[in-house]
């Protein structure tokens, strides 16, 4: 008899623990340092809102100054923004069980190459990692 995997359950209010090099994320991209400044400190304590039906995932994140929501299915392309804010199209994919990994392809104009990976721990902790060129930011949110 065949195991049925199971879709680890990202869903949840998740709280930010760490954040580790978001500004210098900020600068790989082109930010300029005021505006780094007001969104490393907007960005400290994002409330992160994930409802989760099998392999679509909605996440909201909402800052002191804005807030932003995707919604995609693992296995299919979806449009979303950089960090920064630039359109691009984000493919979703199972990198083992419990992470996803996305690759973002700007749709106009071009930057540093960016990613992002989410990954639910063992002891139950959310890691997002965002990469642009070769700098990567890692925050780890625990579930409130």
């Amino acid at each position: 008899m065949e195991m049925e995997k199971k879709t680890p359950d990202f869903s949840g209010k998740w709280k930010m623990k760490s954040s580790e090099n978001f500004e210098g994320l900020l600068k790989e991209l082109g930010v300029n340092v005021f505006l780094r400044k007001i969104a490393a400190t907007a960005a400290s304590s994002p409330a992160v809102e994930i409802t989760q039906q099998d392999e679509s995932l909605s996440i909201k994140t909402s800052t002191s100054v804005r807030t932003t929501h995707v919604s995609f299915t693992v296995g299919q392309s979806f449009n979303e923004t950089t960090v920064d804010g630039r359109p691009c199209t984000s493919f979703p994919k199972w990198e083992t069980d419990s992470k996803i990994s996305c690759e973002q392809t700007l749709q106009k104009g071009d930057g540093p190459k960016t990613m992002w990976t989410r990954e639910l721990t063992n002891d139950g902790e959310l890691i997002l990692t965002m990469t642009a060129g070769d700098v990567v930011c890692t925050r780890v949110y625990e579930r409130e």
